[in-house]
């Protein structure tokens, strides 16, 4: 599943108010601190940043695609090998054991229980 990309209402604001703020002529003044020039470079900052963030995010999203895909494609071939080694030696033998499977001698064996019968509730 995609992750959500993200979006800034701040920066939409941000982008209005300075479309506003270009159509005011003769420019406000609003300090030594504050300028048209540096607002619209922090909005233009932060747009870069945001984009910046969506695009690695669907760059990790593919990785994860791929991860995914490899993941899948190990868990095949894990159950192949498996398959193979009891094709081959058995599945008793030691060899099937030390792949990761579990010897047909060495399964617990299950006991019938009596019909109608149920035991009671530990105190």
């Amino acid at each position: 599943m995609a992750r959500k990309r993200r979006k800034s209402p701040v920066l939409e604001t941000a982008r209005q108010r300075l479309a506003g703020l270009n159509s005011i002529n003769p420019p406000p003044t609003f300090g030594p601190n504050i300028t048209r020039t540096s607002f619209s470079a922090a909005v233009d900052s932060f747009d870069q940043k945001l984009r910046s963030y969506n695009e690695a995010v669907a760059a990790l999203d593919d990785l994860q695609n791929d991860l995914d895909t490899d993941e899948t494609n190990l868990r095949e071939l894990n159950t192949r090998i498996l398959s193979a080694v009891e094709a081959q030696y058995g599945p008793d033998s030691s060899e099937y054991e030390l792949v990761g499977g579990t010897r047909t001698s060495e399964r617990k064996k299950s006991t019938p229980k009596a019909p109608g019968s149920t035991t009671p509730p530990t105190p």
